[in-house]
Order: structure tokens, then sequence, then C-alpha cells
């Protein structure tokens, strides 16, 4: 397959860059900085992912596109940010004009319908740190829900850096939802697969160990 990866210079969206290379995939990875690494079928734009010319070309002629933006430090607590409904508005359009389908992204657990399931100490806390971004998340959530693209949305639990295991849960009815841990590595892993089959379009799975 051929993968755009928006937001790829750090976190899930790296992951998902070496995860992509691993399989033998083509990868397209745009970022603000540019990625320093060279390998087979891998390119590397420097862009803005709220930018339609820069997102156009990043996605033209790909398979799929995985977007995974960063929380901004700034929008932790007391800033509002746009940045998740931005880019996915701005996304949503340039793949209809690319007539490019399939599309993954990563909210988080408490975007959506899954805020449902938090506890109220998790729920208060998530508040606390990430209301407004989180805000944001549920708007870029209802964006894609209502497009005409083929999309996943995955929710992970509290992240880590801990190497792959494979041995994560993809959680995808409401009644096993939860929140937990899970490493940065094992979401890029479940988007890539994800990516490669028809079985997630239309799902909004939690992800745990």
């Amino acid at each position: 397959m051929k993968l755009a990866i928006l937001g790829a210079s750090r976190g899930i969206g790296r992951k998902a860059v070496d995860e992509a290379l691993q399989r033998g995939h083509s990868v397209r990875a745009l970022s603000r900085s540019g990625l320093d690494l060279e390998a087979d079928g891998f390119e590397s734009l420097e862009g803005d992912a709220t930018n339609a010319v820069d997102v156009f070309n990043a996605i033209d002629g790909v398979d799929a596109v995985i977007l995974t933006l960063g929380v901004p430090r700034d929008a932790r607590v007391l800033k509002k940010t746009t940045l998740f409904s931005d880019a996915t508005r701005v996304l949503i359009a340039e793949m209809e004009k690319a007539g490019v389908k399939r599309v993954l992204t990563v909210t988080g657990f408490g975007a959506g319908d899954s805020a449902e399931k938090l506890s109220t100490p998790e729920r208060l806390t998530q508040k606390a740190f990430l209301g407004r971004a989180y805000a944001d998340k549920d708007l870029q959530e209802q964006m894609l829900r209502e497009s005409d693209l083929d999309w996943t949305i995955a929710r992970p639990g509290i992240l880590s850096d801990n190497r792959k295991s494979g041995a994560y849960k993809v959680l995808t009815e409401k009644s096993e939802w939860r929140n937990g841990l899970i490493s940065r590595a094992d979401v890029a892993d479940f988007l890539v697969t994800a990516a490669e089959g028809p079985e997630m379009i239309g799902k909004t799975p939690a992800l745990q160990r």
C-alpha cells in the first residue's frame, strides 16, 4: 500500500512511519519540520496539516491516510484549541478532491460517546487537564462520522513509550469499552493493520493492553 501519515514527526505518527515501512508499505510523511529518514519507499514532506495545499500534496495518489496529531502543549489546560477540527476539515475536503476514501485517526478514550465510560475521577482529571483539547476532538469525530469517507477512529487509553507488545485489546463493542494503558507503538501497529483491510471501517475501537 501507499500510506500518507500526517503528524509524522513524533509520537504515534512517527511510530506508524516505522511500522508501515517495516511491513513493506510506501509512506509519504507530512510534518512541520520533515523527517530525517532515508528508506526505500519513504518520502518526507514539510508542511502544515491545516494547510490545504500541503495536505493535498501529501495525500494525492495514496491508498489510505493516517492522521495523528498530538495535543498542543499550550492547549493542555487553559488555551482553547481548534487544531484537530481544523486539520480534519481540511483533510476531508482534500481527500474528496483527491479521490481518496480511507482515513484513520486517533482521538483518545474519553472522546465522543466513550466519555460515558470514564469513571468520575477520570472524567474530572481529563476535564481539568485536557478538557479543551477533547472538546475539539469531539468535533473532529463528529466531522468524520458525517463525512462520506471510510473512516476509523482509534481511541487509545493512557499512552506510554514502551515497546510494541502486539498484545493489546481492540474493543469495538461499547459494552466492553474501558480506559487503560497502551504504548504508542501498539497504537501505531493497530493503525497500520486497520489500514490494510476493511474490517475497522466505521468503527471507534478503544485500545488498551
